[in-house]
Protein backbone atom coordinates (compact mmCIF):
# COMPACT_ATOMS: atom_id res chain seq x y z
CA UNK A 1 0.00 0.00 0.00
CA UNK A 2 1.56 3.40 -1.39
CA UNK A 3 -0.55 6.54 0.49
CA UNK A 4 -0.73 9.40 -1.73
CA UNK A 5 -0.93 12.81 -0.92
CA UNK A 6 -4.24 14.59 -2.29
CA UNK A 7 -6.50 17.70 -1.62
CA UNK A 8 -9.57 15.42 -1.64
CA UNK A 9 -7.99 14.07 2.29
CA UNK A 10 -10.70 14.96 5.03
CA UNK A 11 -13.38 16.52 2.47
CA UNK A 12 -16.66 15.97 3.45
CA UNK A 13 -19.31 14.68 0.85
CA UNK A 14 -23.03 13.09 1.18
CA UNK A 15 -22.43 9.43 0.12
CA UNK A 16 -24.75 10.10 -2.78
CA UNK A 17 -22.98 12.78 -4.26
CA UNK A 18 -19.71 11.18 -3.87
CA UNK A 19 -21.30 8.01 -5.28
CA UNK A 20 -22.97 10.42 -8.38
CA UNK A 21 -19.31 12.09 -9.00
CA UNK A 22 -17.22 8.67 -8.55
CA UNK A 23 -19.06 6.39 -10.49
CA UNK A 24 -18.36 8.12 -14.35
CA UNK A 25 -15.11 8.50 -13.56
CA UNK A 26 -14.95 4.34 -13.43
CA UNK A 27 -14.60 4.09 -9.32
CA UNK A 28 -16.67 1.47 -7.53
CA UNK A 29 -17.49 0.64 -3.79
CA UNK A 30 -15.60 -1.72 -2.34
CA UNK A 31 -16.39 -4.79 -1.33
CA UNK A 32 -14.81 -4.21 2.27
CA UNK A 33 -17.37 -1.61 3.36
CA UNK A 34 -18.72 -1.29 6.70
CA UNK A 35 -21.70 0.27 8.69
CA UNK A 36 -19.51 3.29 9.30
CA UNK A 37 -16.40 3.21 6.87
CA UNK A 38 -15.73 1.97 2.80
CA UNK A 39 -13.85 2.51 0.16
CA UNK A 40 -14.20 3.72 -3.81
CA UNK A 41 -11.83 1.62 -6.09
CA UNK A 42 -10.65 2.31 -9.35
CA UNK A 43 -9.15 -0.59 -10.96
CA UNK A 44 -5.64 0.55 -12.84
CA UNK A 45 -4.74 -2.94 -13.61
CA UNK A 46 -5.23 -7.10 -13.61
CA UNK A 47 -1.94 -8.38 -14.72
CA UNK A 48 -0.42 -10.75 -12.22
CA UNK A 49 -3.23 -9.23 -9.45
CA UNK A 50 -4.98 -5.99 -9.49
CA UNK A 51 -3.54 -3.12 -8.61
CA UNK A 52 -6.50 -0.12 -7.19
CA UNK A 53 -6.51 3.46 -6.29
CA UNK A 54 -8.55 3.26 -3.52
CA UNK A 55 -10.10 6.04 -1.80
CA UNK A 56 -11.48 5.65 1.89
CA UNK A 57 -14.33 7.63 3.63
CA UNK A 58 -15.68 7.64 7.03
CA UNK A 59 -19.33 8.10 7.77
CA UNK A 60 -19.51 11.73 10.20
CA UNK A 61 -23.02 11.63 10.57
CA UNK A 62 -24.93 8.37 11.06
CA UNK A 63 -24.13 5.01 9.26
CA UNK A 64 -23.53 4.51 5.73
CA UNK A 65 -26.92 3.52 4.91
CA UNK A 66 -28.74 6.52 6.17
CA UNK A 67 -30.53 8.67 3.29
CA UNK A 68 -28.01 11.72 3.56
CA UNK A 69 -25.29 10.26 5.22
CA UNK A 70 -22.22 12.80 5.02
CA UNK A 71 -19.11 11.16 4.47
CA UNK A 72 -15.33 12.28 5.42
CA UNK A 73 -12.54 11.27 2.76
CA UNK A 74 -9.70 9.87 3.57
CA UNK A 75 -5.55 9.88 2.34
CA UNK A 76 -5.92 7.88 -1.08
CA UNK A 77 -3.52 5.10 -1.58
CA UNK A 78 -2.37 2.61 -4.26
CA UNK A 79 -2.90 -1.21 -3.53
CA UNK A 80 -2.09 -4.18 -4.87
CA UNK A 81 -3.97 -7.65 -4.61
CA UNK A 82 -1.26 -10.47 -5.97
CA UNK A 83 -3.52 -13.89 -7.06
CA UNK A 84 -2.22 -17.42 -7.28
CA UNK A 85 -1.91 -18.27 -11.07
CA UNK A 86 -4.43 -21.65 -11.95
CA UNK A 87 -7.47 -22.96 -10.35
CA UNK A 88 -8.37 -23.04 -6.46
CA UNK A 89 -6.57 -26.48 -5.65
CA UNK A 90 -8.86 -26.48 -2.34
CA UNK A 91 -12.72 -25.67 -3.22
CA UNK A 92 -14.80 -25.91 -0.30
CA UNK A 93 -18.61 -27.45 -1.10
CA UNK A 94 -19.44 -26.85 2.20
CA UNK A 95 -19.93 -22.94 2.40
CA UNK A 96 -23.10 -21.97 3.48
CA UNK A 97 -26.07 -25.13 4.01
CA UNK A 98 -24.33 -28.74 3.41
CA UNK A 99 -26.27 -30.41 0.72
CA UNK A 100 -27.58 -26.45 -0.66
CA UNK A 101 -24.73 -25.17 -2.39
CA UNK A 102 -22.43 -26.56 -4.64
CA UNK A 103 -20.86 -23.05 -5.80
CA UNK A 104 -17.58 -24.15 -3.98
CA UNK A 105 -16.94 -27.36 -6.24
CA UNK A 106 -16.79 -24.93 -9.20
CA UNK A 107 -15.11 -21.95 -8.22
CA UNK A 108 -12.04 -21.10 -10.04
CA UNK A 109 -11.32 -17.63 -8.29
CA UNK A 110 -7.95 -18.31 -5.73
CA UNK A 111 -8.00 -16.35 -2.64
CA UNK A 112 -5.31 -13.75 -2.35
CA UNK A 113 -1.57 -14.98 -1.76
CA UNK A 114 -0.76 -11.03 -0.89
CA UNK A 115 -3.37 -8.59 -0.12
CA UNK A 116 -0.63 -6.05 0.16
CA UNK A 117 1.79 -7.10 -2.49
CA UNK A 118 4.41 -4.01 -3.77
CA UNK A 119 2.88 -1.92 -6.01
CA UNK A 120 4.87 -1.48 -9.46
CA UNK A 121 6.26 2.12 -10.12
CA UNK A 122 5.00 2.14 -13.58
CA UNK A 123 1.67 2.88 -11.77
CA UNK A 124 2.59 5.94 -10.23
CA UNK A 125 2.34 8.38 -13.04
CA UNK A 126 -1.60 6.72 -13.49
CA UNK A 127 -2.37 7.03 -10.20
CA UNK A 128 -1.23 11.09 -10.22
CA UNK A 129 -3.61 11.56 -13.20
CA UNK A 130 -6.11 9.57 -11.41
CA UNK A 131 -5.55 11.59 -8.38
CA UNK A 132 -5.84 15.27 -10.19
CA UNK A 133 -9.00 13.85 -12.33
CA UNK A 134 -10.68 12.90 -8.46
CA UNK A 135 -9.71 16.44 -7.08
CA UNK A 136 -11.26 18.09 -9.73
CA UNK A 137 -14.39 15.93 -9.82
CA UNK A 138 -14.52 16.98 -6.20
CA UNK A 139 -13.85 20.54 -6.52
CA UNK A 140 -16.89 21.52 -7.90
CA UNK A 141 -19.00 20.67 -4.48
Amino acid sequence: MIELQSQVENKIISLKELKNKLEPLGYSIGGGWEYDHGYFDYKIDEDGGYTFLRVPFQAVDGDLEQRRVQVRLGRPFLLNHKYEEGFDEEPNPFNGLVGMNTAGLFNQFTKPVDKDAQVDAKFFPVAQNLIQELEMALSSN
